[in-house]
């Protein structure tokens, strides 16, 4: 089958982010969102600090691949940037902060925060519990939120300060079936509209993506014939494209675009 002419092609390099620090949480399959956003950052000549978590008997995401953070490093420094892996449960109140202290003591203070990490399973109301909805509001919303906040009082203020977050289209259709995480990720386009208004006289921009449904290694046989036909590029969405948004809107020609959530999702019909 030959592919769409616009398939994502490999990312061009610049320098334009050359001596800047990012922090991308989420990183943990090498056909992930996290990972295609280091690489689209490093390509621009960022620093990247990046976050996993380790399975240690742990339920983790079923598309994790523990060799992922070490092997994403090694290509970063290859390609001619710092990078450094750091394990962060975000699940944990004290992760967010602890991570931060980590990036900047190894690469130095951040001005490019990625929150990509995310917890998601299958709910529906007739499975919906508190600890179902603890688990979720843990990394998508108290985390996301801490991590954003401690980095905005980190930064030290002027031009480039950059917070991308990532939704998933809540606000466009219902999630029946994923009670908790839609109502998580809905969560993060409020708080990221808020935030924006808090601190863009410090030079932070903050944004939310929504990037559609995106090929990360999860999509069974059946969706994916069923995605396709919801799509008028005649693909579906690639890691590559949520995150070359991503390295747009951390340089300094998306300086103007604050409190926005993009939803790039190459025209998803729902319904």
């Amino acid at each position: 089958m030959q592919e769409p002419p616009d398939t994502p092609k490999p990312f061009v390099r610049s320098d334009e982010l050359r001596g800047r620090v990012a922090v991308v949480t989420g990183v943990g399959n090498r056909r992930g969102i996290g990972s295609a956003v280091c690489r689209a950052l490093a390509a621009r000549g960022a620093d990247i600090a990046l976050s996993y978590l380790e399975s240690h008997g742990r339920g983790v995401p079923p598309d994790s691949d523990e060799d992922e953070p070490a092997r994403l490093v090694e290509e970063l420094r290859g390609a001619g940037v710092r990078a450094e892996a750091v394990e962060a449960d975000l699940s944990l109140a004290a992760s967010p902060e602890a991570l931060l202290d980590a990036a900047e003591e190894r690469l130095g203070v951040p001005s490019i925060l990625v929150n990509v990490a995310a917890h998601s399973t299958r709910d529906g109301y007739e499975r919906l519990d508190a600890g179902t909805i603890d688990a979720h509001h843990a990394v998508n919303v108290r985390a996301m939120a801490l991590l954003s906040v401690l980095f905005a009082r980190r930064y030290p203020g002027g031009p480039g300060g950059r917070i991308v977050n990532f939704s998933s289209g809540q606000s466009l259709g219902p999630m029946q079936d994923e009670l908790a995480y839609g109502m998580t990720k809905g969560a993060i386009e409020a708080f990221t509209r808020s935030l924006a208004a808090g601190v863009g006289h410090r030079g932070i921009t903050v944004n939310a993506i929504n990037p559609g449904p995106t090929d990360t290694g999860w999509i069974p046989e059946d969706l994916r014939r069923e995605l396709l036909t919801k799509s008028p590029a005649g693909r579906i969405g690639q890691p590559e494209d949520a995150a070359r948004l991503v390295a747009f809107l951390a340089g300094d020609e998306a300086a103007w675009i604050t409190g926005q959530t993009i939803h790039s999702e190459g025209g998803f019909v729902r319904g």
